[in-house]
């Protein structure tokens, strides 16, 4: 029965963002923004981690599920694949190589941020 709350807890979050998406007509898609909603809500502690862990969890286990219907999708689409594979491989390595090092440079960053606060809170207690 948790499990199918903290289910339903994530669908709810997704649709309040879709509601709020077509309201103030946001031109992100509605599972973005519930996302970052999502990611509002868990770092200012309204919502904890074990209230949607075990959903969550199922999810990510099966992720791979989810791709099918996108994979399916992309064969109706081997015209434009064949005609522009080159520039699409092109464009994916390079936004995936920005989203990765913007990634690694936040955390890094963050990580340091943390260890300076850690030693500084040392520091001030000696």
């Amino acid at each position: 029965m948790k499990f199918i709350l903290q289910l339903f807890f994530i669908w709810l979050i997704y649709a309040v963002s879709d509601v709020i998406v077509r309201f103030l007509d946001l031109p992100i898609p509605a599972s973005v923004f519930g996302m970052i909603l999502l990611f509002i809500l868990l770092v200012s502690g309204i919502i904890k981690v074990q209230h949607i862990e075990k959903a969550t969890t199922f999810l990510n286990k099966h992720l791979a599920f989810f791709f099918i219907p996108f994979a399916v999708g992309l064969m109706n689409y081997g015209g434009l694949i064949h005609a522009s594979g080159i520039q699409l491989l092109i464009m994916i390595a390079a936004s995936s190589v920005i989203g990765l090092l913007v990634t690694s440079g936040l955390t890094q960053f963050l990580a340091r941020r943390a260890v300076s606060k850690h030693e500084q809170s040392q520091s001030n207690s000696h």
